[in-house]
């Protein structure tokens, strides 16, 4: 299977850092730290009409709208009943809060660029580039995300409208 390969080794050196990881589908995936702004339970989410299934709706936390994404439903995963252990967590897209539903957080990691491979190729259908790259940590790989292209910027829209 090929991979992208980096450019250079600094873009690997540069995704090098604190990753907030979390659980979805049983996969293990981590977020930036420096995107994540807090970490909440589910609480009331008002729906939005004639928004895509993934979008929840909206939320009002401490005087702030926000409008929230099931992560599982993005990523085309069974929907699951919400549990004690399913989490927001608030992220900053674009200088916008936005909040994303995981099954669980699990843990803050340091990650060296060494422990980082570059996202490999399954084809020109797929599409990775929301995938920063591939975390190796105690013999298990995480899949480290790009927030800010998780969603697309007609998506992006759609929920700012």
């Amino acid at each position: 299977m090929a991979t992208k390969e980096p450019a250079n080794n600094s873009e690997t050196k540069s995704l090098e850092g604190k990753y907030l990881t979390f659980i979805l589908n049983n996969e293990e995936y981590g977020l930036e730290i420096l995107k994540v702004r807090e970490i909440i339970g589910v609480m009331d989410i008002t729906p939005v009409p004639q928004t895509p299934p993934f979008i929840k709706g909206i939320i009002n936390l401490r005087g702030k709208v926000i409008p929230v994404v099931d992560l599982r439903l993005k990523f085309v995963m069974p929907e699951i009943e919400y549990t004690k252990e399913t989490c927001i967590i608030v992220v900053d897209i674009s200088n916008r809060l936005m909040g994303i539903i995981v099954d669980t957080v699990s843990e803050v990691l340091d990650i060296a660029a060494k422990d980082i491979e570059p996202t490999p190729s399954l084809g020109s259908d797929i599409k990775t580039d929301f995938i920063l790259g591939m975390g190796k940590i105690k013999g298990k790989v995480k899949i480290l995300l790009d927030i800010d292209r998780v969603l697309t910027l007609n998506e992006l829209a759609l929920i700012a409208s």
